[in-house]
């Protein structure tokens, strides 16, 4: 009986050495497959960056990203290391998502993003004080945030053939400076309150969309 003790006690204690012992080699290989997932993700961010930087070019002083006819339905964060760029140029590359991040390019004058298939606005876009020229038509947007009124530069606003806006958020009517606003082919059925009460609108295109009256105040 004793010896068997014996032999009971010694199998488990070797097991439980090799229980230990593998536990511990499952998590080397976890660390060093964390490594190599980190290493790996650096070298795809700097490849990103270093693709990107291509695509800036200078133009009347100006700092432009010019991406067109080119896969990129999301944009890296490693974008953050261009944060001087003064206009983003980005057409038919399939962009789903204005990454929230967009908040962080305060120097952007022109955010011209037409024709891809970006489906929402993040409201962070209303940190782009400096912001003259939003242009999102030929996308999948079904509604504009009202934080957009804070782009107290705001002159030109284009959302055109988006297909499914329907409505504009009355904050709108605080951008002072929009004189061009273009949102043809939507479903608006009546022109926004906030449309007719912004003092510097001279051009507006509602065409295509299901207009079946206009204000009264569309006379002043």
């Amino acid at each position: 009986m004793t010896e068997t003790a014996v032999c009971v006690g010694t199998f488990t204690a070797v097991k439980t050495l090799w229980e230990v012992r593998i536990h511990k080699i499952n998590e080397e290989l976890q660390k060093e497959k964390e490594f190599r997932q980190r290493l790996l993700l650096v070298w795809e961010e700097r490849a990103a960056l270093a693709k990107l930087k291509e695509k800036v070019i200078n133009k009347d002083g100006r700092a432009i990203l010019r991406i067109e006819e080119e896969e990129w339905k999301t944009l890296p964060s490693c974008l953050l290391k261009l944060v001087h760029l003064q206009e983003w140029q980005l057409h038919r590359t399939s962009l789903q998502k204005i990454p929230q991040f967009i908040g962080r390019f305060h120097n952007l004058v022109v955010l011209d993003l037409s024709r891809n298939s970006i489906e929402s606005v993040p409201k962070e876009i209303g940190q782009l004080t400096n912001l003259q020229e939003l242009l999102l038509s030929y996308n999948r947007i079904k509604s504009v945030p009202k934080e957009i009124s804070n782009c107290v530069s705001l002159e030109r606003l284009e959302l055109a053939v988006n297909r499914s806006i329907c409505d504009l958020p009355p904050q709108l009517s605080d951008l002072k400076k929009l004189s061009h606003v273009d949102l043809c082919m939507n479903q608006f059925t009546t022109i926004p309150s906030a449309l007719l009460n912004m003092p510097n609108l001279e051009w507006l295109d509602m065409g295509g969309n299901k207009l079946q009256e206009l204000p009264d105040a569309i006379d002043r």
